[in-house]
């Protein structure tokens, strides 16, 4: 059944070597009624000439730019997008066939604005190998989120398909963030959206190849405080300070598990701060434990 067209946003960045997969998967989906916004964001490796390739593709659409960053890119593919719906999918991963197909009708239910799924991942060759998360605020959730967002981003970026007018309700990517721009937009959302997923691996992850984003751990680190803390701000009134207290006691948690091997004295305040706000907080007490253990497993070389 046709539940709208669906504008697939991606964006390639220096990815020319990953592209022909990714696009060849969207090409592939059984869901028809869809069109691909490719946003070559001022690439200089080949990833022109694989665009090209498709240039008689009549469900593609191509833009050239400059290098702005992700956030520029994915906004200039919004603009561009016709679609009733909006997907991304970043110039490295690749989605399972049926992926449209199986998200659209949760579609039908009106206050739903997102819809997400699981992924898996694939290595520089395209391999599949295992990863089983445990983290249990990275576990997917459907129906009012916000609370839960606040804690951490379970949504990935790649396996989403949002409604059009959900942009025009909460704005486009915030362009002065470098890092975690979907977890700012999918707060922004949850305020007014409900979110829903397929419990499976729709998507194609891509991990651990050279120019990943997601190893600029001090890049992320700095611009997830500032989203949080904006958020925070702008939405006193839907928050408690108990849900405050832990989302930033989680977040000085990981910053103290971050910086524990290269910075030790950074991390102990940040998990000094972590127990502060939320005194039941058991993760950052493991993390003071581990830090204090730190030192004398150095020195009998069992730390390295």
């Amino acid at each position: 059944m046709d539940r709208g067209k669906v504008s697939v946003v991606v964006s390639c960045y220096n990815y020319g070597r990953y592209l022909a997969y990714c696009l060849d998967s969207i090409l592939a989906q059984s869901y028809g009624n869809l069109e691909i916004v490719l946003v070559n964001d001022g690439s200089t490796d080949d990833s022109h000439d694989v665009a090209q390739r498709y240039a008689a593709e009549p469900r593609l659409v191509y833009v050239r730019q400059e290098n702005g960053g992700q956030a520029v890119a994915k906004n200039a593919g919004i603009r561009r997008a016709t679609g009733d719906f909006i997907a991304f999918l970043d110039a490295d991963d690749a989605w399972e066939p049926d992926k449209l197909e199986r998200q659209m009708p949760l579609f039908d239910a009106p206050a739903v604005g997102v819809v997400y799924s699981r992924y898996s991942y694939i290595d520089e060759a395209n391999r599949p190998f295992g990863h089983v998360g445990t983290n249990p605020y990275l576990q997917p959730r459907r129906g009012q989120v916000m609370a839960d967002l606040l804690m951490d981003n379970f949504v990935s970026f790649s396996t989403t398909v949002v409604r059009r007018t959900c942009f025009e309700k909460v704005g486009l990517m915030d362009e002065s963030y470098r890092m975690g721009i979907d977890w700012d937009l999918w707060l922004r959302m949850s305020v007014h959206y409900e979110f829903d997923y397929v419990d499976a691996p729709l998507l194609r992850y891509r991990k651990g190849h050279s120019g990943q984003m997601s190893k600029n751990k001090v890049v992320r680190q700095t611009d997830t405080m500032r989203i949080l803390q904006s958020f925070i701000a702008g939405n006193r009134d839907r928050l408690g300070s108990r849900q405050v207290n832990r989302a930033l006691s989680y977040t000085f948690t990981n910053y103290g598990y971050h910086y524990r091997d290269v910075a030790p004295g950074d991390s102990l305040k940040y998990y000094l701060r972590a127990v502060r706000l939320d005194p039941g907080n058991r993760a950052a007490y493991t993390g003071l434990a581990k830090w204090c253990l730190l030192p004398p497993l150095r020195a009998i070389g069992l730390w390295r």
